[in-house]
């Protein structure tokens, strides 16, 4: 299997290294961090999408709140789908989509691959069809998934994975690719594990946003991302739980490469992608 890093998406909120950790001007630089897997016999998966092409197209896809907030940048090349083709393939060589959440900057190109099968936790499903609060009806935006098909929903269960409950089994996926529910950030939040001859690879999606917060017995976070956490999570004494079970293992396990999806930093570090001066470029 083989395994591209992609950023689908850049959001630049005021700040700077507030946010980042390493933005020099007023302005930080957060990723959305995806991952385009090669497999054998079943396509290509995507996971996570960013935000989609409609979403540059026709930014009121996109909440108006968020959209002021994190500085979202329009760019069509970031999309997805944009990315898969400079890569030489095509849209509907995507045949998988596994989504950690529905939040619109991760959810937002599903509408571009209107053939692939969606495979996340039912609970996740679920919450986003309620949208009964302000902020569910923010971030959760049927616009950019409502018209997708051939969803899967997975209920929290099968084998444990290092300790964490572990959905198994993903419909017409290899076995070396598992759903980790870790619930805080929504009800329905998960990772997504891949287990390579190297190692496991853990996209953990928004259960973090700050690369110091695993790989040390302690969190180190920056102020303005520690208070994003807090504001967007749904149920903040579980995001914190996974979160700290999350460092145990960061720690326990340091082959293991664990990443989050907005991290510049952790995405150059995987792609290599820093200019001559260490900078951050996409």
């Amino acid at each position: 299997m083989k395994i591209h890093h992609l950023n689908c998406g850049c959001m630049c909120p005021l700040g700077g290294a507030l946010y980042d950790g390493f933005s020099k001007g007023l302005h930080a630089h957060l990723v959305c961090h995806c991952l385009l897997l090669e497999t054998d016999s079943d396509g290509l998966v995507l996971v996570d999408t960013g935000f989609g092409r409609d979403d540059v197209r026709q930014p009121r896809r996109l909440p108006g709140f968020f959209r002021l907030m994190n500085n979202i940048q329009r760019r069509e090349d970031l999309t997805a789908l944009s990315r898969i083709e400079a890569l030489g393939f095509r849209g509907e060589d995507v045949r998988h989509i596994i989504l950690t959440h529905l939040d619109f900057d991760h959810a937002g190109g599903l509408t571009d691959f209107p053939h692939a099968r969606v495979h996340l936790l039912q609970q996740e499903i679920d919450t986003a069809q309620q949208r009964h609060s302000w902020l569910c009806r923010e971030r959760y935006r049927p616009g950019q998934w409502g018209g997708a098909s051939g969803w899967e929903g997975y209920r929290a269960q099968g084998e444990t994975w290092f300790g964490f409950e572990a959905v198994t089994a993903l419909r017409g996926l290899p076995p070396e690719i598992l759903l980790v529910p870790l619930a805080g950030h929504t009800p329905g939040h998960a990772g997504v594990a891949i287990q390579r001859p190297e190692g496991w690879l853990l996209h953990g999606g928004d259960a973090w946003f700050y690369r110091d917060e695993m790989g040390g017995p302690e969190r180190h976070c920056t102020p303005g991302l520690r208070f994003y956490q807090w504001m967007m999570a749904m149920d903040n004494n579980a995001r914190r739980r996974n979160q700290q079970r999350l460092r145990e293992l960061s720690c326990a396990q340091p082959e293991m490469t664990l990443f989050c999806s907005h991290d510049a930093r952790e995405l150059q570090q995987l792609t290599g992608t820093q200019d001559s001066g260490g900078n951050y470029r996409v």
